[in-house]
């Protein structure tokens, strides 16, 4: 230990009985001291384990963009359950319960057979997506339509008929429709149902070792509780990563003074409009409609009365009219700063000027 409490590396150490002011007794440390400090060093260093890449799957689509499918679809559930209380007359709760990575083979691996699986068309991008609707929540629906109060077939467990699939149009109508508005914030897919299976390993729209991002959300009807679950192909949701990027980047509030000093240059070479303005009494349209050639219009703008001077038509500046000799000019004496508009600082600008009056 130093005299001041703290350890050294340092190779020769002070023996704890010296006495203070003596010469010290000092000893070497041995090599297998010196590598045990070095060992301590590196194992404090070591990070965890490397996690293994699956080269299977090499279309995974960066977490940012994962986030951004959430928000979106976070959108989704929150228009569903106002279009689906209303098409089922029953009082009902969505929620989002997860948007995750996985193959094909995974996700159909997750589901229950039978249940109802339909492929999505993407248009006007290449690939299928997949919808699934428990059976769960199927049959308690279509005893909904049926007027019923679709308490009793939450246990039911079976393949669905050609009937039961066609009662079930409206209720794909009204997701695929919300699916739609809610992809508009990032583009236009139209959504389609291209088939209908009720055994999921039947449905081979995509690879199974295809990257798909899944999402999970969960519907409760009452004390009925099931899951839809939507995949889209990652690598068509790499094909919109720009559109991502453009909708869901962070805009910044305030510009810096170096973004500030850019567009300030660019706008040097711009010209503006600037006109003095007096303005005086009002007039009726009788009175317009009723002037005629020689008849005299007074003003009466006080010489004291300041002038607005206005830049595009935007009320920026007041003074007051002066002349030099045959040259009139506007002075300005009060700078109006519109409340709406944010301000660029020029620290080569005054605080007043003078120009023309136009």
């Amino acid at each position: 230990m130093a005299a001041d409490g703290s350890s050294s590396l340092s190779p020769r150490t002070r023996t704890a009985d010296t006495p203070s002011g003596a010469d010290s007794l000092s000893r070497q440390l041995s090599q297998q001291e010196i590598d045990a400090v070095f060992q301590n060093i590196q194992d404090r260093k070591r990070e965890a384990p490397a996690v293994k890449f699956d080269f299977r799957r090499p279309d995974r689509i960066p977490k940012s963009q994962v986030r951004a499918i959430l928000l979106l679809h976070d959108t989704f559930v929150r228009s569903r359950v106002s279009s689906l209380s209303a098409y089922l007359r029953s009082y009902l709760t969505v929620n989002l319960v997860s948007v995750e990575q996985l193959s094909y083979a995974e996700f159909l691996d997750g589901l229950p057979s039978p249940t109802c699986i339909v492929s999505l068309g993407l248009s006007p991008y290449d690939g299928n997506g997949v919808l699934e609707i428990n059976p769960s929540l199927v049959f308690p629906i279509i005893e909904m339509l049926l007027g019923g109060t679709g308490k009793s077939s939450a246990n039911i467990q079976r393949d669905l008929t050609e009937i039961e699939q066609r009662l079930l149009d409206g209720l794909f109508r009204i997701i695929l429709q919300d699916l739609r508005e809610a992809w508009k914030a990032v583009t236009n897919v139209d959504f389609t149902i291209e088939s209908m299976e009720t055994e999921p390993q039947l449905l081979h729209v995509l690879a199974p070792n295809e990257a798909v991002v899944s999402i999970g959300i969960e519907v409760r009807i009452g004390e009925t509780v099931g899951m839809m679950n939507i995949a889209m192909p990652s690598i068509v949701i790499k094909m919109m990563r720009q559109k991502f990027d453009q909708q869901w980047s962070v805009r910044k509030t305030h510009a810096s003074e170096s973004e500030q000093a850019r567009i300030l240059r660019v706008l040097r070479e711009g010209t503006v409009t600037v006109e003095a303005r007096m303005e005086g009494p009002t007039l009726t349209v009788q009175d317009l409609l009723s002037l005629r050639e020689g008849h005299l219009l007074t003003f009466d703008f006080p010489i004291d009365r300041p002038v607005e001077l206005l830049v595009n038509g935007a009320r920026k500046y007041t003074g007051h009219v002066v002349s030099t000799g045959k040259k009139r000019a506007c002075q300005v004496e009060i700078r109006r700063p519109l409340p709406s508009q944010g301000k660029i600082r020029d620290e080569r600008s005054g605080g007043s000027g003078e120009g023309d009056s136009g």
